[in-house]
């Protein structure tokens, strides 16, 4: 069913969005992490630029997480027994998020080794 109208439809996606916070573990914990990135970048006096790729990064693993749940849910609503290809979508799924947190590493990686090789 098509929304009505765009209030209709931030409505939706703050219900989502509630939805998500309310009942996903891991998305607090991607946020609880990314605020001590945040903070440690302020200790290490990170630029504006590098504060972007970060948040962005957050961000990113958010959405993701967001994304492997509403494709889970999905999944046990059109497939409730047990299934190969319904295992194999959310494996799958769940690697793009790891995929992503493994990006993150990377980025906080190259932001912060410098600093810390800096400090030594």
């Amino acid at each position: 069913m098509k929304n009505p109208n765009l209030i209709s439809s931030f409505r939706y996606a703050w219900a989502g969005l509630r939805y998500a916070l309310a009942n996903e573990p891991h998305i607090w914990m991607i946020l609880v992490i990314g605020v001590l990135v945040l903070i440690l970048g302020y200790l290490f006096g990170i630029g504006p630029i590098e504060y972007a790729f970060i948040a962005f990064a957050i961000v990113l693993t958010v959405c993701a997480e967001m994304l492997n749940t509403a494709l889970e849910a999905t999944i046990d609503l059109v497939s409730p027994e047990h299934h190969p290809l319904a295992k194999t979508a959310k494996d799958v799924a769940a690697g793009a998020v790891l995929t992503i947190l493994i990006g993150d590493a990377i980025v906080g990686l190259l932001i912060f080794l410098p600093r810390i090789f800096a400090r030594w």
